[in-house]
C-alpha cells in the first residue's frame, strides 16, 4: 500500500481540505462576536482538531496494512461496546455474558475477517451469539428484566461489533474484476463519504437549517442540512469514483446510500442517548464525544455499502 501514488495523493487532498478548514476556523474564531456564533465556531474547531487525529490514525492504519487496520477497528469495537454497556445498566448476573462478549466475541469476529471466512463472519453474531448469550444469562436464574437485559447486550454487539466490522471487511473484496487497486481504498472511500456527509450536514444545517426533521430526537438535524450536506457528499463521492470499481454515476448512487444510511444511524443512536438522558456516548475523542458518536453513521452505512459492493461488483 505504501507504494500506491493514488493513495498518497488522496491523503494529500484530505490533509489539504483539513488545512483549509483549520484556517477558516481560525479566522472565524477571531472575527465572530455574538455568544451563539462563538459557541458554534468553537464546536466546529473542536471537530476539525478531532478530524486531524482521526485522519492520521485511519490513514496510518491503512498505510501499514490489513492486520493493523483490523487491529484498529477491533479496538474501536471494544471501546464502542464498552460505551454502550456503560450507558445501559446491567446486573451482576450478566457479567459472565459480558465477559464472553468483550473477550471472545469481539476478537473472534475480527479473526474471521483476518482469515477471510466470510460465510461465518456474516452470521456469527446475529445467529450464533444472539442465541448463545441469552442461554448463558438464563443459567444465572435471574429473570428480572431478562428480555431488556439480553436485548441491550445484543444491540451493543450488533452496533459496535457486527455492524462496525463491515468497514474493515471491505478488505475482503480483493476479487473485483477490472479493479486493479487495493480494496483498502474502498474502506477509505467509505470513511471519506461518511465524514464529509456529517461535516456538510452540520455546516448546511447551521447556515440554512430551518425545518427540523426530528426535533425530539436530534434538534440539530434539519431537512436543509440533510439535503445540502448529502448532495455535497454525493458530489465528493462521485468525484472519487477513480479509486473505486464504480463509474461516476454508480459512485453517486453508492454515496447516496451511504449518506441516507449514515443519517439514520446518527438519528437512531441519538434516540438511544435521549432515552438514557445523555448528550454523548463518552469523552474518548475531544470535540466529538465517544467512539459511537463518530462511528454511528459508519455502523449503519458500512454493512449496506459492503453488501451492495459485493453483490454487484464481485463474481
Amino acid at each position: 500500500m505504501a507504494n500506491q501514488p493514488l493513495f498518497q495523493w488522496l491523503i494529500a487532498g484530505v490533509v489539504g481540505f483539513l488545512a483549509v478548514a483549520s484556517l477558516i476556523g481560525f479566522l472565524l474564531a477571531r472575527r465572530v462576536q455574538s455568544p451563539g456564533a462563538r459557541e458554534t465556531v468553537a464546536n466546529l474547531n473542536a471537530r476539525i482538531r478531532a478530524w486531524w487525529g482521526m485522519v492520521a490514525v485511519f490513514a496510518g492504519a491503512i498505510f501499514l496494512g490489513r492486520n493493523v487496520t483490523l487491529g484498529l477497528f477491533g479496538i474501536l469495537s471494544f471501546l464502542g461496546l464498552r460505551e454502550f454497556i456503560t450507558l445501559t445498566p446491567t446486573r451482576p448476573n450478566d457479567h459472565r455474558a459480558l465477559l464472553l462478549a468483550f473477550f471472545v466475541v469481539v476478537p473472534f469476529q475480527y479473526w474471521l475477517i483476518a482469515t477471510s471466512w466470510y460465510g461465518l463472519f456474516a452470521v456469527f453474531i446475529p445467529v450464533y451469539v444472539f442465541v448463545l448469550l441469552p442461554a448463558v444469562m438464563v443459567l444465572s436464574g435471574d429473570t428480572e428484566d431478562f428480555l431488556a437485559r439480553a436485548a441491550k447486550v445484543q444491540w451493543g454487539l450488533l452496533l459496535a461489533v457486527y455492524a462496525l466490522s463491515y468497514a474493515p471487511a471491505l478488505l475482503l473484496l480483493d476479487d473485483i474484476p477490472n479493479y486493479g487497486l487495493p480494496p483498502a481504498l474502498l474502506l477509505l472511500y467509505l470513511m471519506i463519504v461518511v465524514q464529509m456527509s456529517d461535516v456538510f450536514q452540520y455546516v448546511f444545517g447551521k447556515l440554512f437549517g430551518r425545518t427540523h426533521l426530528a426535533p425530539a430526537v436530534s434538534p440539530s438535524k434539519t431537512v436543509e442540512g440533510l439535503i445540502g450536506g448529502g448532495l455535497a457528499a454525493v458530489a465528493i463521492g462521485a468525484a472519487l469514483h477513480v479509486i473505486t470499481p464504480f463509474t461516476a454515476v454508480q459512485a453517486a448512487g453508492m454515496s447516496a446510500l451511504i449518506v441516507v444510511a449514515g443519517f439514520f444511524g446518527g438519528l437512531v443512536l441519538s434516540a438511544i442517548k435521549r432515552d438514557f438522558g445523555v448528550k454523548d456516548w463518552g469523552s474518548t475523542i475531544k470535540g466529538h464525544g465517544g467512539i459511537l458518536d463518530r462511528m454511528d453513521s459508519v455502523c449503519f452505512a458500512a454493512p449496506l455499502f459492503f453488501h451492495f459492493t459485493r453483490y454487484w461488483f464481485t463474481p
